[in-house]
């Protein structure tokens, strides 16, 4: 299973804001932080870090990467849609039945470009 996910920032303040009001949707707070890196997570669990890239160099996007946060219900899920848009993030798919799995989900990217998505399985 995945232990965490790193994305790269070229605005660490921004990112930073960013993810505290979107990640807080799912009840995930910083649970460790310095100066190149903060770690957002609930319990011993964490959801998503983002970082200045250790290279030095700038932080791009990375084509056919997704990360994709497990909401609790297919309202969680508009709900964390609503709040990405509220934020700055750009709309990449509105929340709403994929398929006939069961499979609901909203898509977006945050605002350095990086693809996301909520959903729910039910």
């Amino acid at each position: 299973m995945i232990g965490y996910i790193t994305i790269g920032t070229n605005n660490y303040e921004r990112a930073a804001d960013f993810y505290d009001a979107l990640l807080a949707e799912f009840g995930a707070k910083r649970i460790k932080e310095t100066d190149r890196f903060i770690v957002w997570g609930t319990g011993n669990k964490t959801a998503l870090s983002i970082v200045k890239p250790f290279n030095g160099n700038p932080a791009t996007a990375g084509n056919g990467v997704m990360v994709a946060f497990a909401a609790d219900s297919a309202e969680q899920v508009n709900a964390v849609y609503e709040k990405a848009l509220k934020l700055g993030a750009t709309d990449e798919g509105a929340p709403y039945p994929r398929g006939d799995t069961g499979f609901y989900c909203g898509y977006f990217s945050d605002l350095d470009g990086n693809k996301l998505n909520a959903f729910f399985i039910g």
